[in-house]
C-alpha cells in the first residue's frame, strides 16, 4: 500500500472518514466555493486543498487537463490509493463500501453542483 505524500502524512487521517477537494494551483478559488457548499449541505467531513502537480497523485484525474488549459478544476477523492490496502485489487468488494457515507456524499455533491449552476 502507497502512503500520502509528504506532508499530507502527518495530518490526514489513515481512515476513509473524510471527503477531500483538491485542485491544482489557478483553481484555489473553485476548491473553495466547492468545500464550502458542500461542508454547508452536508454533515460528512470535508477538506479542500491546492497542490502543485508536482506532489505524487495531484496529477492522476481529469482536472489534470482542465489545469493544463487554465480552466479552475478539482477532484474529488476519498484518498484510497494512498491508504486503503484492498485499493484495485481483488479483494476490494462491495461489503467494504459504506452505502450510506456513499449516498449522504452524493447528496452533498448533488447540492455543490446547484448551488454552482444558480
Amino acid at each position: 500500500m502507497k502512503h500520502y505524500p509528504q506532508p499530507f502524512g502527518l495530518f490526514l487521517p489513515t481512515t476513509a472518514n473524510f471527503i477531500s477537494f483538491v485542485g491544482m494551483p489557478g483553481s484555489r478559488g473553485l476548491v473553495h466555493e466547492v468545500v464550502k457548499s458542500f461542508r454547508a449541505h452536508t454533515a460528512f467531513p470535508a477538506i479542500g486543498g491546492v497542490a502543485p502537480e508536482a506532489i505524487d497523485g495531484m496529477g492522476w484525474s481529469d482536472h489534470w487537463s482542465f489545469a493544463r488549459l487554465g480552466i479552475p478544476a478539482i477532484m474529488i477523492t476519498d484518498t484510497a490509493v494512498f491508504r486503503y490496502p484492498h485499493y484495485h485489487q481483488p479483494t476490494d468488494t462491495p461489503n467494504k463500501v459504506d452505502y450510506n457515507k456513499l449516498a449522504g456524499i452524493t447528496k452533498g455533491i448533488e447540492r455543490v453542483i446547484l448551488d454552482m449552476t444558480q
